[in-house]
């Protein structure tokens, strides 16, 4: 069952409310909005209220579960822009295109299969103490190194680059 929720004319551009867009595409929608809570963004409050306004949606409408929805697609499309002007040197103006941006969310619910009653449960198997990770690896001893070291020169020292004295 698809599930649509709509946003219209958002004042932000459309490049920056897709790179939200791609973080949650996909996933399931309370994974989708715990990433969201993380995010700094300042599209994710418009998305959170989307995804609030799906989710109201697929309860109330269709009865869905919240756990089985997930986001099957999600598209933001360019709204109309605003057009202004900006005065600019010698008399001149310059055009000024403030984007809005359209959102279109589609929420689908999970299949839900048929479960077998005659199925057993897995027997649980003792657990042994597990050994210390330290006794089971061996590394080997380091070396020492082995530098020659310098030797030291006896005479005059180099004091220009063009003459020793």
């Amino acid at each position: 069952m698809q599930v649509i929720a709509k946003l219209k004319n958002l004042r932000i551009a459309p490049r920056k409310v897709r790179l939200v867009a791609n973080l949650v595409r996909g996933k399931k929608l309370n994974e989708a909005q715990a990433l969201l809570n993380f995010s700094f963004k300042k599209a994710v409050m418009p998305m959170k209220k989307l995804f609030d306004q799906g989710l109201a949606n697929a309860e109330n409408n269709f009865q869905l579960d919240k756990d089985s929805l997930y986001i099957s697609e999600i598209k933001v499309d360019e709204g109309q822009k605003l057009k202004r002007w900006r005065a600019r040197a010698k008399g001149r103006a310059a055009p000024i295109q403030k984007k809005r941006s359209h959102i279109t969310l589609i929420l689908e619910g999970e299949k839900m299969e048929a479960v077998k009653a005659d199925v057993s449960p897995i027997e649980a198997k003792p657990l042994k103490p597990k050994e210390s990770v330290k006794n089971k690896l061996k590394f080997p001893k380091k070396e020492k190194a082995k530098f020659a070291k310098p030797k030291k020169k006896i005479g005059l020292k180099r004091e220009y680059k063009r003459k020793a004295f």
